[in-house]
């Protein structure tokens, strides 16, 4: 299967909000609020970097990249997150690649590091882990909220999202 990362497009939005939304549902919760962050990402112009996945023309992947403050401090780093895959190409290596092009892409930017609310298992793949100093406290647990510094230094403190995260709390 050929596999093209590239930039969402103005016209890949609504595209992008379905596949959000059917990798979403059911998942957590019947009611996902993935797409809504992306969309609330996107109409406060907080979306650092969206990048899509393309099968065949068509879109079957998206993941977002905005910036987070660390300490109320912008020190250049970046959320992972949403990213999404239609369920029935999930575990065939979208998210991986969408992932990688993401990370490069926010490293050539600038980007300090990166980190992200989800399942060890999965991210540690990329270099993610758990920093003792460095906490979100929206994470249901420790070890589910990582980072990846690009350089050596990793920052203490307490991270926040762009508001557009917290959508329904």
């Amino acid at each position: 299967m050929d596999v093209l990362i590239r930039s969402e497009r103005p016209t890949d939005i609504a595209a992008t909000e379905q596949v959000t939304l059917a990798a979403f549902m059911g998942k957590f919760s019947d009611n996902p609020t993935e797409h809504l962050i992306v969309n609330g990402l996107r109409d406060a112009s907080a979306l650092s970097l969206s990048l899509v996945a393309e099968v065949d023309r068509k879109i079957v992947g998206h993941v977002a990249f905005s910036a987070v403050t660390i300490n109320g401090e912008n020190l250049n780093w970046y959320g992972l997150g949403p990213i999404s895959v239609v369920p029935e190409l999930q575990k065939q290596g979208i998210g991986s690649k969408l992932i990688h092009e993401g990370l490069s892409a926010i490293r050539s930017l600038g980007a300090k590091g990166c980190v992200l609310e989800g399942s060890p298992v999965y991210y540690q793949r990329f270099g993610f882990k758990s920093y003792l100093g460095l906490i979100y406290e929206g994470s249901p647990a420790p070890e589910y909220f990582m980072a990846l510094p690009f350089y050596e230094e990793v920052p203490q403190g307490k991270v926040e999202y762009h508001q557009a995260f917290y959508i329904g709390m």
